[in-house]
């Protein structure tokens, strides 16, 4: 009976119904929604996305302090070389194309930008190691961009709860999200549906026991019909 009546409310709320009851419940249970990688300004930042790919923000915060002790600034790491900076990010994924693209990123900033990291998405996915999602990471976290990054937790919350319908890449799941997620609310909703993902919508155990979502969520009701 509870399933019929869940799956009754999907069958009837419209796109723009589910939108409003997913965004009004993560203001209400995670008002407040950041990156968990550690960083004091858009040089730290920069870094810190590049060697996330494919890589665990608690790995990376584990490498980035020795890294800016060494490196403090886009300046130092440019005059450095991708043997050296490898030493200092070995233990996290693929570091041998994580270096090279650190030292090449600092030579195209120092260069192109003067040294400072550019707000625009065009322009930061000009630069080795960064992909539309690290650029979106880094305009909207820096500087309050209305983007949304789509990682592998974006992309299979928003799948599984209804948000997004057949995306089969990244940007097809980043269109169909803009166009109803309200500007200012982009950059934290970027931070929900990972936060969610990563700590309750998990890829292969989803602790739908703790989700508040589960009326609404196709996923949850698909696996309970």
């Amino acid at each position: 009976m509870l399933f019929q009546k869940s799956q009754k409310r999907i069958l009837k709320m419209t796109k723009k119904e589910l939108y409003s009851f997913v965004i009004d419940y993560f203001k209400k249970t995670m008002p407040v929604a950041e990156t968990e990688l550690n960083y004091k300004n858009p040089y730290e930042l920069i870094v810190s996305v590049l060697l996330s790919a494919q890589c665990t923000d608690v790995r990376v915060n584990k490498i980035t302090p020795a890294f800016f002790e060494r490196f403090p600034d886009v300046f130092s790491l440019q005059k450095s070389n991708q043997q050296e900076v490898f030493e200092y990010i070995k233990s996290c994924s693929y570091p041998n194309n994580k270096a090279k693209h650190l030292v090449g990123m600092a030579d195209i900033l120092v260069e192109k930008f003067k040294g400072e990291v550019p707000d625009d998405i065009d322009e930061l996915q000009k630069l080795p190691g960064i992909g539309r999602k690290s650029a979106n990471v880094i305009a909207s976290v820096v500087y309050n961009k209305p983007a949304i990054a789509v990682d592998t937790h974006v992309f299979r919350v928003s799948a599984r709860i209804g948000l997004t319908k057949n995306a089969k890449t990244p940007l097809e799941t980043e269109n169909q999200l803009v166009k109803y997620i309200p500007e200012d609310l982009r950059a934290i909703a970027h931070h929900w549906l990972i936060l969610h993902g990563r700590y309750v919508c998990k890829a292969r155990t989803p602790l739908c026991q703790k989700c508040g979502l589960t009326s609404i969520c196709e996923f949850y009701n698909k696996q309970n019909n």
